[in-house]
């Protein structure tokens, strides 16, 4: 048998040639030259092939007949001469030697694969062309198998050409998928030192506070030395009024001892003028009238100042006098306050009397119809007896019943028995096409009942939820994303992304089914209310933000990160992230987590235990509490909206009046806020809102019961107090 030779081999480097990286260009002319280029040389190669590799154009069966046993070509399986040869090999013995066919084409692939340069992007490809030319030998040697291993061929080639175009598609989602993880390290990291700073400045002003709180005490055990020193200082005020008194008495004694030297001086110069005339040079007789007259002007002086002391002697200093009169003052003004707190008191004592009267009446009306409704009314079911009917028993139903009413236990019942009609169905019937038909439940026919668990049902709603969501940051984050979906059809995609489309529909009748019967559960029941279009989803997604903004509260709180808060700090948690919630409310949140009356501000409490749920979707107290809350403030604030209106449910009411309504019970509202309730209200879009001092010309007039139903299933929230405190 021929060998192969260098020359009939010298095609390889050129066939690859169209296996070329992605994104590299070749010219059209120069790709048809080499593609011709490539069936020529390959022909050749064929012929060489065909020509070296056959003897008497046989081809051997190795490993079952020995290696000189060959198969003609264009032989079929039912000829005489197949036959024949058949027959003789079944009398050969079996060989081990393998066919020089087999070997030659072996070690050509053998060279061909280390000819290839591996260290490229594309040597996966090159790799296959060897294996693609050795196929095509194959092909043309087997002529009746031509056209199946043909189609093998061309089957395999198109599957790589797509998945090349595939990965070809995909190179550039990868680099975004980097750059996308880059930025996000980036914001984490950000957000870190962000949130770094904020602790050293926070750590900053608990310093100054501490500075503050000691220069205060230090103050206030100066005042209260103060108030020691004030019975000491009333003292010395009396023994300085005996010392004034005292002083004042020598001071008069001592005008009159001057006025007496001053008269022994007077008389001691008249008696020097009477015997020294000449000296002044004055008339005696002149100054002996004026002496006179000196002497008759002190003695008058002398009587009005002894009338003055017996007139003034009781009077008291000026200053004592006004510190008198303003601590009478002081006292006056205290009495007209004093008056005027009991007369309020007078007030509300009487309204209180007269409250106290009616409810007495109220107390008797509501006894008798008391012993009305015992005399009339049924007795009070057993619950006990549902201890056996329910599945698990005696302890499975206390967990059921344990704080519920009449009422809920009647729901709690029935969705047990429903439940177990459920679960003995194994189709549900075909809603149809009609109108006030779901699109989610359009359906004609019978329809598998899947039975899975709540927990099952749950999970898949949980799921429903994160895409949702994802779907609305990605959304808010890129404005050119497509329109926001309708929930509804929302929900039927999701299922035919995760149970395909053939399952989707069965698994919307029977989560609908489930989350219709079962109102006690938290997640089914709030899912049943959007997907039904009685609630907006916003609402679910407002209430996981909140929630989700207190526990950051909370590990902010928590600075040993041991997942422990004492009470007063859950207070101040509360009251920071909800603080238009009144004293009582807070205390039923705190109460709802675990504290008492009785218990101490500085018991711990793991606050992350008041975000768990069970496996079924059920909160704990704390969360419950927290939806009830949100509930029926939502219910105060639209029956305060009503009241502001001052009108009747079927009564029409426009936009200003409601705009105006909207700014007097709660004058904190945000333009972007307030839009978003007028735009619930009156159900059209944000954009055809009137702006200030311009009319609308359709659609302003409403009646007032749909607004309100219409902010009922939104989320409406009030955003300060009623009325804003003064500027200072």
């Amino acid at each position: 048998m021929a060998s192969l030779k260098p020359e009939h081999l010298s095609f390889t480097t050129t066939s690859r040639t169209h296996l070329r990286p992605l994104g590299v260009t070749i010219d059209d002319s120069l790709l048809t030259e080499t593609k011709s280029t490539q069936k020529r040389k390959l022909s050749q190669k064929r012929k060489t092939l065909s020509g070296s590799f056959s003897t008497g154009s046989h081809l051997s069966p190795w490993p079952t007949y020995i290696s000189d046993q060959t198969i003609l070509h264009n032989r079929k399986p039912c000829s005489d001469d197949y036959q024949k040869r058949a027959g003789s090999w079944q009398q050969q013995p079996l060989g081990t030697t393998k066919p020089r066919y087999l070997e030659q084409l072996e070690n050509y692939l053998r060279k061909e694969l280390l000819l290839l340069d591996l260290g490229t992007d594309s040597a996966q490809e090159l790799r296959l062309q060897p294996y693609r030319e050795i196929f095509e030998f194959f092909i043309e040697d087997f002529k009746t198998y031509k056209p199946l291993l043909s189609s093998i061929k061309n089957a395999y080639e198109v599957m790589l050409a797509h998945q090349r175009e595939k990965i070809r598609a995909l190179e550039p989602l990868k680099a975004k998928l980097v750059t996308v993880n880059e930025d996000c390290n980036e914001r984490i990291l950000a957000m870190r030192a962000e949130e770094r700073y904020e602790i050293s400045m926070l750590k900053k002003e608990k310093m100054n506070l501490l500075k503050l709180i000691d220069k205060k005490n230090e103050e206030k055990i100066s005042l209260q030395s103060e108030v020691n020193e004030s019975n000491v200082v009333t003292k010395l005020r009396k023994n300085l009024a005996e010392e004034y008194l005292h002083y004042l008495s020598e001071r008069d004694a001592r005008k009159i001892l001057i006025a007496d030297l001053n008269e022994l001086r007077y008389q001691r110069e008249d008696m020097s003028l009477a015997q020294y005339p000449g000296i002044w040079g004055e008339d005696p007789v002149k100054l002996t009238v004026a002496l006179k007259m000196a002497r008759q002007d002190l003695t008058r002086m002398q009587m009005e100042l002894n009338t003055m002391k017996a007139n003034f002697g009781d009077v008291v200093p000026r200053r004592d006098f006004e510190m008198q009169e303003k601590t009478n003052k002081d006292l006056q003004e205290q009495l007209d306050s004093l008056k005027d707190d009991y007369e309020e008191v007078r007030k509300e004592h009487e309204m209180l009397l007269q409250l106290h009267m009616s409810t007495l009446r109220e107390r008797d009306q509501f006894y008798a119809e008391l012993q009305e409704i015992q005399r009339t009314s049924t007795p009070r079911p057993d619950w006990s007896k549902c201890e056996d009917v329910v599945a698990g028993g005696q302890d499975r139903w206390h967990v059921l019943a344990e704080g519920k009413n009449s009422d809920q236990l009647v729901d709690v019942l029935l969705e047990e028995i429903g439940e177990g009609l459920l679960r003995e169905k194994d189709f549900f019937p075909g809603l149809g096409y009609g109108e006030s038909i779901p699109a989610f439940l359009q359906f004609d026919g019978i329809v598998e009942n899947k039975k899975p668990t709540k927990k099952d049902v749950v999970n898949i709603l949980k799921d429903a939820w994160k895409e949702r969501i994802a779907e609305e940051q990605v959304r808010f984050h890129q404005p050119f994303w497509p329109g926001k979906e309708k929930f509804s059809d929302f929900f039927f995609n999701f299922l035919e992304r995760r149970f395909g489309p053939s399952d989707a529909m069965a698994w919307a009748y029977t989560i609908f089914e489930y989350i219709k019967l079962f109102h006690s559960n938290e997640v089914m029941s709030q899912f049943y209310a959007v997907l039904m279009g009685k609630r907006k989803e916003s609402v679910y997604i407002k209430q996981k933000e909140t929630i989700a903004q207190l526990l950051k509260e909370m590990t902010h709180a928590d600075s040993q990160n041991e997942g422990l808060l004492t009470m007063e700090q859950l207070s101040t948690v509360l009251r920071s992230t909800f603080p238009f919630k009144k004293d009582e409310k807070i205390q039923e949140l705190m109460e709802a987590g675990g504290w008492h009356p009785s218990s101490s501000n500085a018991d711990l409490v793991n606050y992350r235990l008041l975000f768990m749920e069970d496996e079924e979707g059920q909160s704990v107290p704390f969360l419950q509490k927290l939806w009830e809350q949100y509930l029926n403030e939502k219910d105060e604030y639209l029956y305060e909206l009503k009241q502001e209106l001052g009108l009747e449910l079927h009564d029409k009411v426009t936009l200003p009046k409601l705009h105006e309504a909207l700014m007097t019970i709660d004058p904190s509202l945000d333009k972007q806020t307030l839009n978003g309730y007028l735009s619930q209200a009156f159900q059209f879009p944000v954009t055809e809102l009137p702006e200030e001092g311009e009319e609308k010309e359709e659609g302003t007039v409403i009646q007032l019961q749909t607004a309100l139903e219409q902010l009922q299933m939104s989320d409406v929230r009030r955003m300060g107090p009623r009325e804003q405190e003064p500027a200072t």
